[in-house]
């Protein structure tokens, strides 16, 4: 795991080898939000050494989709509240089990009594910092976490430069919610000079253009039934090879 390296005012970025997962540390106004952090045991672990030397407390957790890599937690982090859409907090509750078996499948070391507890955000305000941006695409309940005034977007599992877009084919037009969801982030990163994607290089500047051209184009492909000309297919094909595991593969089929 990588170094946990800051990338804006009061925003740290640090990046496991496991697909290239990112976890997020936020300053918040009563301390720091931990969000999607992972993956195995022992990163986690040092992620809470890394936390204790900012010398804030952790005061909130918060999940941007469903999806078992993105619901893990430690004990170092504090009982606190762990936060996520309601569709997110209800299919997570719903599928708790499931997300338990393909953690221990997956990552080493990962604290199984505390994967997928979490809670709708409140109806009545964010106790997050900045923005909740939730759309439909590739998870249920999935959001991204507009920081404006620190220059920062946060998309989960989406404008990656090394995963190609993932459908859930629990919902229906797909597509279309891509679609819709690239939308919304292209408007919210007009207000960001960094985006931070869950799995990837963090891109600023023409990547961020670059990345939505990319994830257009290749909704785009489906759309007229052809198979996309992408160079992120490389990747989905190295996490497909017999020696990664059916986790891995079932991300690629957008499980």
């Amino acid at each position: 795991m990588g170094e946990l390296t800051q990338v804006a005012d009061g925003v740290w970025v640090r990046q496991s080898e496991w697909v290239w997962s990112n976890s997020v540390v936020v300053r918040g106004d009563d301390g720091l939000v931990l969000i999607d952090p992972g993956i195995h045991g022992a990163e986690l672990d040092r992620l809470a050494d890394d936390v204790d030397g900012l010398g804030v407390p952790v005061v909130a957790g918060f999940s941007t989709h469903p999806h078992w890599d993105h619901l893990l937690w430690h004990p170092r982090f504090g009982d606190v509240p762990r936060y996520a859409t309601a569709p997110c907090a209800h299919l997570a509750g719903q599928a708790r089990e499931r997300a338990q078996a393909m953690a221990a499948e997956s990552a080493s070391g990962v604290p199984l009594d505390l994967v997928a507890l979490v809670t709708p955000l409140p109806e009545d305000g964010s106790p997050l910092p900045g923005e909740v941006v939730e759309h439909r695409a590739h998870a249920v309940g999935h959001a991204a976490l507009l920081l404006a005034d620190r220059g920062v977007l946060l998309v989960g599992d989406m404008l990656s430069d090394v995963l190609i877009p993932l459908l859930d084919i629990r919902q229906d037009d797909q597509l279309s919610a891509y679609e819709t969801a690239l939308d919304l982030l292209e408007k919210a990163a007009a207000h960001a000079d960094v985006v931070i994607p869950g799995h990837g290089a963090l891109a600023t500047g023409s990547e961020v253009t670059d990345r939505l051209t990319a994830d257009r184009a290749y909704i785009a492909a489906l759309r007229r039934g052809e198979e996309p000309a992408d160079a992120r297919l490389a990747a989905a094909e190295w996490l497909a090879a017999p020696h990664r595991s059916n986790l891995q593969q079932a991300r690629v089929r957008g499980r």
